[in-house]
């Protein structure tokens, strides 16, 4: 009966660590949902996690580098895509989830709030929205290699 007893027991102290969702790490390289670039994404100073391009699938553009020619400001549009940094301020919540950041998206020129999900450890879900996260767009980063 002891020996019952004690089973019983430890069963249920492991079963909060069962429970415990497991955390995966935001910062590394990713693919853009099209695989069209890769973002480093780095904790800041702040402790929040910003992203900039480091890597084109097509880095020139008649033959010199893609620059931000969408870009609402004009005195920043002919500043190089290699580096830029367009995700910025995201902060965790726990849960493999981040939220309160912005994301921002050279192929229109708009600046989007945004929110991630990291849903396993080479799967984020970024969403980029307008006011309430019910108004935007859902894309799936993949993590890759250095």
């Amino acid at each position: 009966m002891k020996k019952l007893i004690f089973a019983i027991a430890a069963l249920a102290m492991l079963l909060p660590l069962a429970l415990v969702a497991e955390i995966y790490k935001i910062e590394g390289l990713w693919y853009d949902q099209d695989k069209d670039a890769k973002i480093q994404i780095y904790k800041t100073k702040s402790g929040n996690y910003d992203g900039k391009i480091v890597w084109q699938k097509v880095p020139n553009e008649d033959g010199k580098p893609k620059v931000d020619k969408k870009n609402p400001d004009k005195s920043l549009r002919s500043r190089p895509l290699m580096n830029l940094v367009i995700v910025k301020h995201l902060k965790s919540k726990g849960n493999n989830k981040y939220d309160g950041g912005t994301i921002y998206d050279p192929k229109s020129g708009n600046t989007y709030a945004s929110k991630a999900e990291l849903t396993g450890p080479n799967t984020m879900k970024l969403r980029g929205y307008i006011g309430v996260s019910l108004l935007g767009r859902t894309q799936t980063w993949t993590r890759a290699t250095p």
